[in-house]
């Protein structure tokens, strides 16, 4: 496994439509065991192919509703679609892409998603809360769609400081828990 360089906003591949998985072997295994390693290194809970530098469909996203005790775990998607949306949730989102930028964006609250495993077998997964949100920021990557499209609001430092609860208005840590990325 290695770390990918994360590509960030002015490179025009992030708004590149990616085409879709056709072989399944050795070549994507290797893609999403670095996928994986680049987003635990980064600290995100979702990456998508496009962001390092592969212009095919797909991504990874950290499930995070997971019982207490229990660890998160990544869920590869290759040529993701989602079939189900419902409900609305509003919140701060982040990505790896956009360093220090977050926005306010409104997703489903729960989705259900067709894809492939890395195997070229098909599932169909489901995502509430942050786990939905991540899906739809990550698929949206697949399309050439990057969260600052879809913001009704980009948050000033002040705003990020007290959305966190900071006593100070230290901009540069990362919410905690509250970006798809």
């Amino acid at each position: 496994m290695a770390l990918r360089n994360v590509l960030t906003d002015e490179n025009p591949a992030l708004h590149k439509v990616c085409r879709p998985y056709t072989e399944f072997g050795p070549r994507l295994h290797q893609l999403l065991d670095d996928m994986i390693e680049t987003l635990i290194d980064a600290d995100g809970v979702g990456i998508a192919a496009p962001q390092v530098g592969i212009i095919r469909r797909a991504c990874i996203v950290m499930e995070t509703n997971v019982a207490e005790g229990e660890e998160p775990y990544f869920i590869e998607l290759i040529n993701p679609e989602i079939v189900l949306a419902e409900g609305e949730q509003e919140g701060a989102e982040g990505c790896l892409s956009f360093p220090g930028r977050f926005g306010i964006v409104c997703r489903p609250e729960h989705v259900v998603v067709k894809a492939l495993d890395r195997n070229g077998e098909p599932f169909e997964v489901e995502g509430h809360g942050l786990t939905a949100r991540a899906f739809c920021h990550e698929i949206d990557h697949l399309d050439g769609v990057v969260f600052v499209e879809k913001a009704t609001h980009m948050l000033t430092d002040e705003e990020l400081a007290q959305l966190r609860g900071d006593d100070d208005e230290d901009a540069d840590e990362e919410l905690d828990g509250e970006t798809a990325e």
